[in-house]
């Protein structure tokens, strides 16, 4: 079982603040933040917990592995229920998740690395939801979802889920390397698919050019 763990690599932030993301082009390669949470499920009378937190950065438009980025559980006591359909493998982590750092411990760093990159998620509804309950004065305005873009950009797949995505884009031998002994649902292993997903894209023949702002439309 893993154990209760915070990742958080220490280095220099690469800043890039978007105050005029129209004239923003892709090439220009801002830093973007992938973040995945896992979370509990809404059961009567106990709203949705997040418990697992993954965000890798895509730095000059690839992943990076070693600049600041997120593993951890976060702390769901142990009395709180799960809802029979959440995914991922919180029923042999229960032990670590109730033992884990608070949410609030953790929101500081992870404010001020959303605050300093483009943050990615793959339907960043869930993500983008995630944090206005954790923080609801808090906005993020520029948010890349890579769903969208993957729906547009490769139209009349049969799904579009991170997972298939993955395999019928080739990320998949990649993605296990990077992140080993890992599987979807894994809030740092879905982080590090998103921001591999969205370094395929804009390595596609007229992506190139596109700008920041056409990615948040699409």
């Amino acid at each position: 079982m893993r154990g209760p763990r915070i990742t958080i690599i220490s280095c220099v932030f690469l800043c890039v603040r978007l105050s005029e993301p129209r004239s923003l082009a892709v090439h220009v390669l801002p830093e973007f933040l992938a973040i995945d949470f896992e979370t509990t499920g809404a059961v009567r009378g106990f709203p949705s917990l997040p418990w697992q937190l993954g965000a890798v950065a895509l730095r000059g438009g690839r992943v990076d592995l070693s600049a600041p980025g997120f593993d951890t559980f976060l702390r769901v006591p142990k009395t709180w229920p799960f809802s029979q359909h959440a995914p991922g493998n919180h029923r042999s982590c229960r032990e670590a998740i109730a033992t884990a750092p608070e949410v609030m411990d953790v929101w500081p760093l992870l404010h001020e690395r959303l605050s300093a990159a483009i943050p990615v998620a793959h339907n960043a509804a869930t993500e983008r939801g995630v944090l206005a309950r954790l923080a609801p004065m808090t906005r993020y305005e520029c948010w890349i979802d890579t769903l969208s873009l993957a729906r547009y950009a490769w139209p009349g797949l049969k799904d579009y889920t991170l997972e298939t995505l993955t395999q019928c884009l080739g990320l998949l031998p990649r993605l296990k390397t990077l992140v080993p002994n890992r599987g979807p649902h894994d809030a740092y292993y879905d982080a590090v698919a998103c921001a591999l997903l969205l370094e395929h894209l804009l390595m596609q023949p007229g992506w190139q050019s596109a700008t920041v702002e056409d990615l948040v439309r699409l």
